[in-house]
């Protein structure tokens, strides 16, 4: 009987040494993290939260990103930003990975530091967008497909693949796992847009609208009958927008100018003598801007318009960059309205609307000094009366003249003035005592000649 007693001890004592040793191996699971967990990388195997957190807190994290599988990039250790703030999070991660028995399997678990929630890692973003930008200028960019008209015609040009990264792709995946220690990224490339796309078929439908339409161009007088192929080389719709080349344009523009224009080419012209001669390019005349012309046209292909006036597309030079004569055609472009000034002859003849006004001698710019009047065909400028001209003579000395009348030619202030200080009016005092590059005119006949002047009327110097 006392042996029976006696095991009954025994086990009663085994009995409470197994329960005190299965509470103490519960509690040491539920409290404890299994053998190899991690949390952000760092091993806190057999620790409670407190001091897993202590752990992972005062451990450098060294993040790596890895594209595709493998190794892309390796930031610089730093400090975790975990704190007491992060508490909690340690011990919801504790229960998640307790088990009853103890347990080997390895598991990483990550916890974005309450500092750092909703903030993102700017330094490594742009450290792996400046090695992505990097990687792509080596890798082929895909090209989009895009309509195009050319040669009259509307044809798709099919996408071409490339193998260049989607940055944008990339680091949107980045921000979403960059709080774990290691971030594995799936390689992600740029797409070019399909032929099929709307985006194509709306480039040409655009296009479409654009193909067998005719302007109607007049030049002064004479119609140019332009179609599309005429004006435009190429032409693309790009993000709601045209682009066009228009070389056509330009070519034609140059033909039209070389038939047309008087800007810069010397004119025939028939003096009063009845002589024929070619007088050289001044600053009279206009001449079709192919800048111009190329934003009027598109507009009337684009708009609808089937007439355009080309006075709108001139320039000229000097004073008036508008450009002078384009109304004009007749008498070679120079009309029956201008100014002639022989300099040979000392001569200056006045003609309005055919009728000769005026036919005086004058004195010229000085030929000894080299401060002779510029011949070619200008324009005048503007008139001006009782005013004061200012300059400089050969000799450096300034002066100041006062006039009754004034009309200047050249930008650089030659032009019709009386000049009461005048004695010598020969026919030959231009050659020793000239003018300073004026024309000099006798103060009794000044005033029939300014009075029948017209702003941009042409000035005839030979």
């Amino acid at each position: 009987m006392m042996k029976y007693k006696s095991k009954l001890a025994i086990c009663a004592v085994v009995a409470g040494i197994a329960l005190v040793c299965g509470g103490y191996f519960i509690y040491q699971q539920q409290t404890h993290f299994n053998k190899n967990i991690q949390i952000n990388g760092v091993n806190v195997g057999g620790l409670t939260a407190k001091e897993a957190r202590a752990k992972v807190a005062k451990t450098k994290v060294e993040k790596k990103v890895y594209l595709n599988g493998k190794l892309f990039y390796t930031a610089e250790p730093k400090t975790s930003e975990i704190t007491a703030k992060d508490q909690a999070k340690f011990e919801a991660t504790l229960k998640k990975q307790a088990t009853f028995l103890p347990n080997s399997e390895q598991k990483n678990y990550t916890i974005v530091p309450a500092d750092l929630v909703g903030k993102k890692d700017a330094t490594l973003q742009d450290a792996v967008t400046n090695k992505l930008t990097a990687e792509n200028k080596t890798r082929t960019a895909p090209v989009d497909a895009y309509a195009i008209l050319e040669g009259g015609k509307v044809k798709v040009q099919k996408e071409v693949k490339g193998d260049q990264y989607d940055i944008a792709a990339l680091i949107k995946e980045l921000n979403q796992k960059e709080s774990a220690d290691k971030i594995y990224l799936t390689a992600k490339y740029l797409r070019p847009v399909k032929a099929t796309s709307q985006t194509v078929k709306t480039q040409e439908q655009k296009l479409k609208e654009l193909v067998d339409k005719k302007v109607t161009y007049t030049v002064q007088k004479t119609n140019y009958e332009l179609t599309t192929s005429d004006i435009l080389t190429t032409a693309r719709y790009q993000n709601g927008k045209y682009e066009f080349d228009t070389q056509a344009l330009k070519n034609k523009i140059v033909e039209i100018n070389q038939k047309q224009a008087t800007l810069n080419k010397a004119f025939n012209f028939k003096t009063s003598e009845g002589n024929m001669i070619s007088v050289p390019d001044g600053s009279y005349g206009w001449a079709i801007s192919a800048t111009k012309a190329e934003k009027t046209l598109t507009e009337a292909l684009t708009g609808d318009k089937t007439k355009i006036d080309a006075k709108g597309d001139i320039y000229g030079t000097g004073y008036d960059t508008r450009g002078t004569g384009y109304d004009i055609t007749d008498n070679n472009g120079i009309g029956n309205t201008y100014v002639e000034v022989s300099i040979e002859k000392q001569h200056l003849w006045a003609y309005k609307n055919g009728q000769q006004v005026a036919s005086i001698d004058v004195v010229t710019g000085t030929q000894s000094t080299h401060n002779d009047t510029p011949k070619g065909v200008y324009y005048i400028m503007y008139k001006q009366t009782k005013t004061t001209l200012r300059g400089s003579r050969a000799d450096g000395s300034a002066y100041a003249s006062p006039v009754e009348y004034w009309a200047p030619f050249t930008l650089d202030g030659c032009g019709f003035h009386d000049a009461d200080w005048r004695t010598n009016w020969s026919n030959t005092a231009y050659i020793k005592e000239g003018s300073l590059g004026c024309v000099n005119m006798k103060p009794s006949e000044a005033g029939n000649v300014f009075n029948n002047l017209e702003q941009s009327e042409p000035v005839v110097i030979y």
